[in-house]
């Protein structure tokens, strides 16, 4: 007998769901945490329900990580990821978002790839701007609409981005490049 596919208990895939008929969202759940996975062009909307709709109300942008899948063994629906932690605090519960792009263009840092763009909800939740602006930083996606978008971590000319699974570990000559400087010299 083929095993059945999994039971997605959140009540927020269903009201997602029927808020918006026309979007084709997937949703998984891992040792009691909801993901909804969100296209990217619709990911802005679907924020703002979950943010505004009395049956979702969710307060609190908790936190906004990037993800790079280069080599993850299981097939994903791109290489990065944007995963949006939601809390409401009237129910105390916890909802993932997580939104997939794929580059277009080789990622070495060298190009801005229109393909690594997804909309800021900066807008709705203003705590949002220094954790996009790290995702940015390390990773390389960029938000439309940010109000203040460039490096929080590496300075502004910094050439690639370290976060990336193709960086190397031990970096492109940065290290060499620094001026040491000792007891005697400082």
């Amino acid at each position: 007998m083929p095993d059945a596919a999994p039971v997605l208990d959140h009540p927020m895939f269903a009201v997602v769901k029927a808020a918006f008929p026309g979007v084709g969202f997937r949703g998984t759940e891992f040792r009691g945490q909801s993901t909804l996975i969100v296209p990217s062009g619709d990911l802005h909307r679907v924020m703002a329900f979950l943010r505004d709709d009395p049956r979702c109300a969710f307060n609190f942008l908790s936190d906004v990580v990037g993800v790079d899948y280069l080599g993850y063994p299981a097939k994903t629906a791109g290489r990065f990821a944007v995963v949006y932690n939601l809390l409401s605090h009237a129910r105390d519960d916890r909802f993932f978002v997580k939104v997939f792009l794929d580059p277009s263009l080789p990622t070495d840092g060298t190009a801005d790839d229109p393909a690594l763009y997804v909309d800021s909800v900066t807008d709705l939740w203003p705590g949002a701007e220094w954790m996009e602006r790290e995702v940015f930083d390390m990773l390389g996606i960029r938000f439309r609409n940010h109000p203040d978008l460039r490096r929080i971590l590496l300075w502004e000319a910094y050439p690639a981005f370290p976060l990336r699974k193709d960086y190397p570990v031990r970096g492109r000559g940065e290290r060499e490049q620094y001026r040491v400087v000792d007891r005697a010299s400082s």
